[in-house]
Parts: structure tokens; C-alpha cells; sequence
């Protein structure tokens, strides 16, 4: 029987050429593995002001046709400090056929998206497909995400959203770049 104080024992790979492979399927999207890092703006008509945040990103996979994603955010006052804890999410990526993705992304705030879209030279775009809210959690009707690769390697993220009752329009920009996390 598997020690539960041991690593598990099918861990997860933030590098194509760390085992295991990654599954025929990501292949559209294997770039993306790792841990991406950096900045961007932010703001809503619901909002008093524009914000900067920073921002930390992660795509693992198990070897099946799938993406783990993590995503953590948090708000910079105006020297670029961190001022709190913002957006935090965390789901999963499913890779079909001919770059056609399907994604499951949940909240803490209550907001879980399942998304549809596709993947195609070094972009994701995705868009929502359904939006469930719990009780309490904010109206938020449909979202937009697209994440692109950059000639320069970096990795440049937009969300668009329509949220308490102002249409899809632009909430989130930012550019990554990869932490130098390639083992495990």
C-alpha cells in the first residue's frame, strides 16, 4: 500500500520532457506547461478604478489527454508591492481532437465556468459555454479567455467578462513569463 506521507506515485509534469509524456492530444497546448509568472491591469464599469496585479499561472498534466491549471493573483498598490489576495482558480484543461478545447474552471467566490474553444499555434481561445454560480456569489453571465505564446516567449493572457449586468467587455490583461520550472 502507497505511504500517504510520500509523494504520490503518478506525479504530475510541468515539462514535455519530464515523464510522464505528455499525451498525443496536448500537443497543441504543450507549450503552455510549466510555471508562468508576471503582470497585468485591470477594471470593470462596477469597479471605482483600474489595478494592477500580479499574477502566477500553472499547466501540469499526469500523462492523460488533460492540462491541470492553477491560477493566483493578487493586487500591487501603486509601488508595485503586494497590497492582497485577488483571484484564485483552478481547473481543468480537456484536450480533444483537432485542438478543441473544453475547460472546467472554478472559484473560491462561488463561479465555476466550463468553457469551449480551441488551441491553434501557440493560442487558446475559449469562451464560456455555461456559468453556474453558488447562492451568493457575484452574477457573472459569460466569459472570454485567450492565452497566446509569444515569439518572445512570453505568455500574454486576456479575460474579457459580463458580469452584474454589463455586457462581455474586457477585465483582465497581462504578459508571463515562464518561472524556469522544468523538473517536476
Amino acid at each position: 500500500m502507497h505511504d500517504p506521507a510520500q509523494p504520490p506515485p503518478f506525479p504530475d509534469a510541468r515539462h514535455p520532457d519530464v515523464s510522464p509524456a505528455p499525451h498525443p492530444l496536448l500537443a497543441p497546448v504543450v507549450g503552455l506547461l510549466g510555471t508562468w509568472v508576471g503582470g497585468g491591469r485591470g477594471g470593470y464599469p462596477s469597479l471605482e478604478e483600474e489595478f494592477s496585479y500580479a499574477q502566477q499561472v500553472t499547466f501540469s498534466h499526469d500523462g492523460r489527454p488533460f492540462l491541470q491549471f492553477e491560477a493566483r493573483a493578487w493586487l500591487l498598490d501603486a509601488a508595485g508591492e503586494p497590497l492582497r489576495p485577488s483571484a484564485r482558480e483552478t481547473g481543468w484543461w480537456r484536450l480533444q481532437p483537432d485542438g478543441r478545447v473544453e475547460a472546467l474552471i472554478t472559484q473560491p467566490t462561488g463561479i465555476a465556468e466550463i468553457l469551449v474553444g480551441g488551441a491553434d499555434a501557440g493560442t487558446v481561445e475559449l469562451s464560456s459555454h455555461q456559468v453556474a454560480l453558488t447562492p451568493t456569489a457575484k452574477e457573472v453571465r459569460a466569459t472570454r479567455r485567450r492565452y497566446t505564446l509569444t515569439a518572445e516567449g512570453s505568455l500574454e493572457f486576456t479575460h474579457d467578462l459580463a458580469a452584474v449586468g454589463r455586457p462581455l467587455q474586457h477585465h483582465l490583461s497581462a504578459r508571463l513569463v515562464r518561472a524556469g520550472d522544468v523538473t517536476s
